[in-house]
């Protein structure tokens, strides 16, 4: 969804519901189950407040079973004009980790939805805590069936190595 910025009334914009994405993501399998967003502008400045939730297939990096994570980001964040010059350092502030830029005058809020929603996925996804994963020897789930393989001896190359990782620290 583009706004543009010259046409947000002074009262705000609201968007509700998943009507107002047909396609929110890039990914279809991607989706998005509600929404709320408030849109009000500053000067120059926009600020984009409200939640939404979506549904995101996962694989587990234990088992590699597929899983869907639900997330649920709060934003709050603020736009501001893209700088006239590129190239040009500026030093970036506390308050300006929740800043973004809109260029040409048009606010792109699809855009915003997939970053808060990618933002929450996690970095090694499990399809439960207590996960189990696959066993090392033949390859099974072990959540699915026990496994009874025996687990090979540690390679003797690396002896030393795991004799110097038990070593305690010396601060």
């Amino acid at each position: 969804m583009l706004v543009r910025v010259a046409e947000i009334p002074e009262e705000g914009l609201v968007v509700e519901g998943v009507e107002a994405f047909p396609r929110p993501f890039q990914d279809p399998s991607w989706m998005l189950d509600d929404l709320a967003l408030a849109v009000e502008k500053d000067d120059e400045a926009v600020f984009v407040r409200g939640r939404f939730r979506a549904r995101i297939p996962q694989e587990c990096g234990r088992c590699l079973e597929p899983y869907t994570a639900t997330v649920e980001p709060e934003v709050d964040t603020r736009f501001v004009p893209s700088p006239a010059r590129r190239g040009e350092e500026l030093a970036l502030g506390a308050d300006d980790l929740e800043t973004d830029v809109y260029e040409k005058g048009i606010l792109d809020l699809t855009a915003l939805l997939e970053t808060e929603a990618t933002l929450l996925l996690p970095m090694k996804p499990l399809c439960r805590e207590d996960c189990q994963g696959l066993c090392p020897v033949c390859g099974g789930n072990r959540n699915l069936t026990a496994c009874h393989c025996e687990v090979r001896a540690t390679d003797p190359r690396w002896a030393q190595l795991a004799a110097w990782a038990a070593r305690p620290s010396h601060e």
